[in-house]
């Protein structure tokens, strides 16, 4: 998935100089940073501003990313529609599966690895992501309640990270750049953006 794009070195290393020596920028000239490291990142990819639809979307690590907001802060790749059952040999849901949406106030469990874009874009050694992804068992859940950010367990992630399995549903799988504004509260102040890899679950019964 990880990509070092050699051609624009100079560039990341003077937004990055920048960020880091400069503490008079204002909110707004951050912002303008975010959305420059954002694009030089999506312009390596194929951008489509609109989700076709669960049935017409492209899918792997070739798709394009869709923006999938109104503002612009969330673009996603698929990397997986989601379903109940999944043929083991491709990853891919058998066709004749419905595919199950949560509903408000829903618990959604999800397993995620993410990257500081800062960082990803010039493809830093020391840049290996965090997450729960690599956690083994389910010691330790993640997971948030579908559309209700009253709740602090939801609120803390923001809003951009439900935003796949609403439009994919339970077991998909993306690939998703979230906006500082999107995201969760300590990256706002930061006006840190993320590259997401997420995949998102139902509770088992």
């Amino acid at each position: 998935m990880k990509r070092q794009l050699i051609t624009i070195l100079p560039l990341l290393a003077l937004l990055l100089s920048t960020a880091s020596c400069d503490d008079t920028k204002s909110y707004a000239e951050l912002l303008t940073d975010e959305n420059h490291l954002v694009n030089i990142f999506l312009a390596q990819h194929r951008v489509v501003d609109e989700f076709p639809g669960v049935d017409k979307c492209e899918i792997g690590e070739d798709a394009p990313y869709y923006r999938v907001d109104e503002e612009g802060d969330v673009y996603m790749q698929v990397l997986r529609i989601g379903n109940d059952i999944f043929d083991d040999s491709e990853d891919t849901p058998e066709a004749d599966q419905e595919i199950e949406y949560p509903e408000t106030g829903d618990r959604v469990y999800f397993r995620y690895i993410r990257y500081d874009l800062n960082y990803y874009i010039v493809g830093a050694d020391d840049n290996y992501g965090s997450g729960n992804a690599d956690t083994p068992g389910n010691s330790s859940p993640t997971f948030f309640l579908y559309n209700d950010y009253t709740n602090q367990v939801s609120s803390q992630y923001g809003t951009g990270i439900q935003i796949p399995v609403s439009l994919l549903g339970f077991n998909c799988k993306v690939n998703v750049v979230i906006k500082s504004q999107s995201g969760p509260s300590s990256d706002m102040s930061y006006v840190v953006p993320y590259l997401y890899n997420i995949s998102y679950n139902k509770p088992a019964i």
